[in-house]
């Protein structure tokens, strides 16, 4: 498999030593345009890796923040088809950030496995994470798709043991998302050292960075979960953001894209001083 932009971010960072900062936002929320200008404006807040989450009616990893986010996305109007036309509207002034698609295999089922990487690659998508896909079901996507120059990047877990794990990395690129909490997106706040030693035990069996998501609200989070990964990811506490911003009917208002950019900012640097 060819370089991807995921594959060059890192290792510009790793040459810079700097960690990854890595943001969380849901395709189409609030509304297709306003999602468009928070997509537009992360790589200047410091975003390293936009991950897009593809709107879903069922997302069952998800906690309240995101499956509410996702409501508002389909409520909107947003499909895959738009989505993927963000990512094509994005890539007209950004062709380095690496952007992925984040959320489950049934929506990419319904829109047709060959087609949805076709078109997927052609819009500037660089990597899929499809958590309701296990290894063993690695042909039904992850093989095609890193076929396609697609990265695949797998969720590892705190209930991930030794004698999984081997199966979890087999066919993964791009980087390693390490889930640093068990439970729903949103839930709890990790524990530093218990992902420290998680990350060691991931990294000694795989070359691939190593970043952690799930639990982390603040700057100052970010920071110490970078400083012992190679990265952070942010999600439910950018999408909170969206929602305190919007008005009683659930519209954006002149304040959801700055308080948003503002946001991730303030995280990107936390995580950049790890």
């Amino acid at each position: 498999m060819t370089q991807t932009r995921i594959d060059k971010r890192f290792a510009d960072l790793k040459a810079q030593g700097k960690k990854a900062f890595v943001a969380y936002v849901t395709a189409g929320d609030p509304d297709a345009d306003t999602s468009l200008k928070i997509v537009k404006g992360l790589p200047a807040a410091g975003v390293d890796i936009i991950e897009l989450g593809m709107p879903f009616s069922d997302p069952m990893a998800d906690g309240p923040a995101i499956q509410a986010a996702g409501l508002r996305a389909l409520n909107a109007g947003a499909t895959m088809i738009k989505t993927l036309e963000l990512v094509r509207a994005f890539r007209a002034d950004d062709d380095t950030t690496p952007i992925v698609l984040m959320g489950y295999y049934n929506p990419i089922y319904m829109y047709g496995v060959d087609k949805f990487l076709s078109d997927a690659k052609a819009a500037g998508i660089d990597g899929l994470i499809v958590v309701d896909l296990p290894p063993e079901e690695d042909d039904e996507l992850c093989i095609p798709a890193m076929k396609a120059g697609v990265n695949f990047i797998r969720l590892a877990t705190p209930t991930t043991d030794e004698k999984r794990l081997p199966a979890v990395l087999q066919n993964t690129s791009g980087f390693v998302y390490y889930v640093s909490i068990t439970g729903i997106t949103g839930s709890g706040s990790a524990q530093v050292e218990k992902v420290a030693s998680a990350i060691t035990g991931i990294s000694g069996a795989t070359d691939l960075p190593v970043v952690v998501g799930f639990g982390i609200k603040s700057a100052d989070q970010a920071r110490d979960m970078a400083s012992v990964a190679d990265g952070a990811v942010v999600g439910s506490a950018i999408v909170d953001c969206v929602a305190s911003t919007l008005d009683a009917d659930g519209r954006a208002t002149d304040e959801t894209v700055t308080r948003v950019l503002t946001m991730a900012a303030d995280l990107a640097a936390g995580a950049h001083a790890a």
